[in-house]
């Protein structure tokens, strides 16, 4: 089985994903992680070369495409934000792959909030955080709407609601192997 994890920005994919490939025993891939390395380069500059969200949509389904075939089953891949559902939609009817759309509030995600310097070195900062919080609520709140309509068809939900990591990867954990008796 191939676990696919959406969701937006902040929300958890790839620390409850790793969890959940470690419980499983799945292998596990950041989409993020795996575009780094394919260009050589840091997401900062990924994002400098393509601009448009469409092209880096492109770029990013033809990797997540790739991961999949070459990697075989069993694996957990998160996959970072693509705002255009025709670009993954095909995946989420290939036979095997089972997504999942991880959901939290915008006030936890605001709370998971990190930011990452021109290398991609993680950082917090929670004055600026807070300094800028009606802003990052906003851009929040218009990510979880915007991207209702791109998860659409993603049929199993997870409302996180804070959860820890531990509770939420063992919880999908538990889902799963319910959809694998199926």
């Amino acid at each position: 089985m191939i676990i696919l994890i959406f969701g937006i920005s902040n929300v958890g994919k790839t620390e409850i994903g790793k969890r959940l490939a470690d419980k499983l025993n799945y292998s596990f891939f950041d989409l993020d992680d795996e575009i780094k390395k394919h260009f050589h380069i840091t997401l900062e500059q990924f994002m400098k070369e393509n601009p448009w969200t469409y092209e880096r949509g492109i770029i990013k389904g033809k990797i997540l495409k790739n991961i999949i075939h070459d990697n075989g089953d069993d694996m957990v891949i998160a996959v970072s934000p693509i705002y255009y559902a025709r670009i993954i939609n095909d995946l989420l009817e290939q036979e095997g792959v089972v997504a999942v759309e991880l959901q939290d509030t915008e006030e936890h995600i605001f709370e998971r909030l990190v930011f990452s310097d021109e290398n991609d070195n993680i950082y917090e900062d929670e004055a600026y955080k807070e300094e800028h919080k009606d802003y990052y609520m906003k851009d929040i709140h218009e990510d979880i709407v915007y991207m209702k309509k791109v998860f659409k068809k993603i049929k199993w939900k997870y409302f996180i609601d804070n959860k820890s990591i531990e509770q939420a990867s063992e919880e999908l954990m538990m889902i799963s192997e319910k959809y694998l008796r199926e």
